[in-house]
């Protein structure tokens, strides 16, 4: 009887065996879902929500936060995974992977008398080997030659086509082949345009708009920004071109006053008087805004006038930008000043006294697009953005959200390729637990080698689910790339033809940030499950109160 039951009667008590068999199949439970889905030939899953609403994803974050786990274990093992996504953006399915092969080896060698503390030294010294290996097998990144701007205001020159490799191999597992391909372009160049000399990538600077029209293949890229509203005057114009760029944040509509205060006049005379003053008070600052406009849009130059407000413009200060032809945007998105300055130049305009040319951005067109009841603002044709938009167009909202979820991983990836100067080539895991057997099981003793034998055996299992999910023989594929790499060759599986390739000919590079965390996190992970020796469920349940 366990000792916890003296404490509490009550107490729900697991011994050691049933704790194991618990914990072990609960690992192998969450990693046979999601295991169909691993890979860029990986299967689909259909989430409905309680009120029917219907998401389509091979995402392994999107899955996790979406499905309702019960099993105690399983919500242990889809937070580590979840925290993986949060921390380096992909990697979700391969953590959850991992963690399942680690208990389904382990419980091999349970079988057989083993004890759990053995295998998990056993894995802690594997674990510290790979990270080891991972780093001689860490193939930097190109650096090309300088560019012609060596003055310091660029950013460091890196080689695109090493980032375009990595942003189509995340996202290959996400999309069908076609979309992902042209995806590759548009990710890769919005990180460089947003990258700054010695400054951390800031991707919120990366504007993800979506428009529910046409199909997924009109996805672009606009250099430039793309504001979710249009302005609010019917007389307005619809499109400009070689625009100034007026960002501020300044009131250009009536303010009640911050205090409670009353106005008292004894003639309709005064009470007019009194309107004129308070109208006056706004109508001034629209007027030297008209003047800034007038002063330099003129025929000769051909120049009009943009006006993008954080706060609001009432109908009157409206009709009288109107009648100047400018087109004035009110309540404008925070972020979206932020990014307004990166894309266009200029700086935000807090009050009329600062009104200057020096203050202005600038753009070649400026135009509304409405679609049904929406209306949204194009702001293109900038120099030197610093900032951009990826409009997603799909022909619904299961398309739409599946696109998005896949480019913010793509971002992701190229992000930490720039930020980690280095890649990783190909099918890692199969090299890794190649360089476990010959290398790092000689300086091992004892029976700790069964613990690293398990871990060797449980990289290979990424391997063969990749395989596995492409249609093909799962040993035989192992077997092909181990000779392969025995050869003395960086080895990769090509999933149309199961036979193995070069991964630098033909492009396929993983992020180093992503399998280091995933190494860091899973063999701990897998090592405290298996040092579980009971459950308990020692909690008062209210409800049988």
């Amino acid at each position: 009887m366990s000792s916890v039951k003296t404490l509490n009667a009550n107490a729900e008590v697991m011994n050691r065996a049933a704790a194991l068999f618990m914990n072990i199949n609960a690992a192998k439970g969450l990693m046979d879902v999601m295991r169909s889905n691993y890979g860029p030939k990986g299967t689909i899953k259909m989430l409905v929500s309680g009120a029917g609403d219907i998401k389509l994803t091979k995402d392994g974050n999107v899955l996790l936060r979406e499905m309702q786990i019960q099993n105690p274990t399983a919500v242990m093992i889809a937070r580590a995974a979840v925290a993986q996504d949060d921390i380096t953006g992909d990697g979700t399915t391969s953590i959850v992977l991992l963690i399942g092969e680690l208990m389904k080896q382990a419980e091999r060698f349970l079988s057989e008398g083993t004890h759990p503390r053995v295998l998990v030294e056993g894995f802690e010294t594997a674990r510290k080997a790979t990270l080891e290996f991972l780093e001689t097998f860490k193939q930097p990144l190109p650096t090309p030659p300088a560019a012609a701007d060596a003055d310091g205001t660029a950013p460091p020159a890196v080689d695109r086509e090493t980032l375009r490799c990595v942003a189509r191999t995340s996202l290959r597992t996400k999309l069908a082949e076609p979309l992902a391909d042209q995806l590759t372009d548009i990710v890769t160049d919005s990180v460089l345009m947003v990258r700054r000399p010695n400054q951390p990538i800031d991707l919120f600077m990366v504007e993800i708009m979506h428009m529910r029209h046409k199909l997924d293949s009109d996805t672009r890229l606009v250099r430039g920004l793309v504001l979710d509203h249009g302005s609010r005057h019917p007389d307005m114009p619809k499109r400009l071109e070689n625009c100034y760029i007026l960002s501020c944040n300044i009131s250009l509509e009536y303010e009640k006053s911050e205090v409670n205060s009353g106005f008292f006049y004894s003639s309709a005379d005064q009470r007019e008087k009194l309107v004129a003053a308070e109208r006056a008070y706004t109508d001034e600052r629209v007027h030297k805004i008209i003047e800034l406009k007038k002063k330099i849009c003129t025929e000769e130059n051909g120049k009009s006038f943009v006006l993008i407000n954080q706060k609001g413009i009432d109908p009157i200060s409206l009709d009288a930008l109107a009648k100047e032809g400018v087109i004035a945007l009110r309540r404008a998105k925070k972020r979206n000043m932020e990014r307004i300055q990166l894309a266009c130049g200029g700086f935000c305009v807090n009050s009329v006294e600062e009104l200057a040319e020096e203050a202005l951005g600038h753009a070649d067109e400026v135009y509304e697009h409405v679609l049904g009841e929406e209306k949204y603002t194009f702001v293109e044709g900038v120099k030197n953005p610093h900032s951009c938009t990826i409009l997603i167009k799909g022909p619904s909202d299961h398309v739409i959200a599946q696109i998005k979820d896949a480019v913010r991983d793509g971002l992701r990836a190229v992000k930490n390729g720039i930020d980690d100067g280095g890649v990783i080539p190909g099918a890692f895991e199969v090299a890794a637990a190649h360089h476990l057997r010959t290398v790092t099981r000689k300086s091992l003793a004892g029976r700790a080698k069964l613990g690293l034998d398990a871990f060797a055996e449980a990289l290979l299992g990424l391997a063969k689910a990749l395989a596995e999910n492409s249609g093909h023989d799962a040993q035989e594929t192992i077997i092909k790339l181990q000779e392969e790499h025995e050869r003395g060759n960086v080895v990769g599986l090509d999933v149309v033809t199961g036979e193995p390739m070069d991964p630098v000919t033909v492009g396929v590079y993983d992020n180093y940030i992503v399998k280091r965390q995933m190494l860091q996190s899973a063999p701990v992970l897998a090592g405290q499950l298996l040092l579980v020796d009971e459950v308990m469920r020692a909690g008062i349940n209210m409800r049988k109160q």
